[in-house]
């Protein structure tokens, strides 16, 4: 078992204090960088209207991420559109919900929220059959939202309002870690586009998610550190 002295989150570095990946690395005196692996880029108003989705004829929409929610309030100034007071908001988490009051007032507001997971979102979705749902997403998504709105009968729309690119890590050729974490397939995806010749040797490779997971054996990566498991559920 070789030390551990170095590990890289693809992800933004959190602005909690309190942040567990802190908090590991104060215990373990570990040097913790955060690099996100992908970058997001908004679809403007002229791409957006090719897909004919009229967001005014829906009477909810759903947000899974901060990255959402600015996008599509930014798309709607673009567009000129006024989102009634009386819409309604499925967030996938209370982080997500809270950081609607950048855009509404949330008093105003009927805001549904999950607790930690998607299928948490779906039981509160099944209690509003009537709604008309639209979903702000990414090019590149899972396909459990619309998989679950479909199979139950929901009236809904998906907007594609962005697209996951893979960022530009040129800068880290030479830079080497212990462990890389990664949590997306998307995040695989910019590693080997970044570095096509990238060989693990050492590197231990940590993944967040059955999918992130998947993507990352079928690169031919060494899966060293799974997550959730029962043992490792975050």
């Amino acid at each position: 078992m070789r030390k551990v002295k170095s590990v890289l989150i693809t992800q933004d570095a959190p602005v909690d204090s309190n942040s567990p990946y802190l908090k590991l690395a104060e215990k373990f005196n570990l040097k913790m960088d955060f690099r996100p692996f992908i970058q997001v880029e908004a679809v403007d108003a002229k791409e957006f209207r090719k897909q004919k989705v009229e967001i005014l004829d829906h009477t909810a929409i759903i947000f899974t991420s901060r990255n959402a929610v600015d996008l599509f309030f930014t798309l709607c100034q673009e567009l000129k559109i006024e989102i009634p007071s009386d819409m309604k908001y499925f967030c996938i988490s209370e982080q997500t919900a809270n950081y609607l009051q950048k855009y509404i007032v949330i008093r105003k507001r009927k805001i549904f929220t999950g607790v930690k997971s998607t299928q948490d979102l779906f039981e509160i979705i099944k209690k509003h059959k009537d709604e008309k749902f639209l979903y702000p997403c990414s090019d590149i998504r899972k396909n459990d939202i619309p998989d679950f709105l479909s199979e139950n009968g929901f009236s809904f729309s998906e907007a594609v309002i962005f697209h996951t690119v893979a960022s530009d890590l040129s800068d880290l050729k030479d830079v080497y870690y212990d462990i890389l974490a990664f949590f997306s397939p998307s995040d695989i995806q910019s590693l080997f586009i970044n570095f096509p010749e990238f060989i693990q040797n050492n590197t231990r490779i940590a993944t967040f998610g059955p999918t992130t997971a998947k993507a990352a054996r079928d690169a031919g990566l060494v899966l060293d550190i799974e997550a959730p498991l029962p043992n490792a559920p975050s």
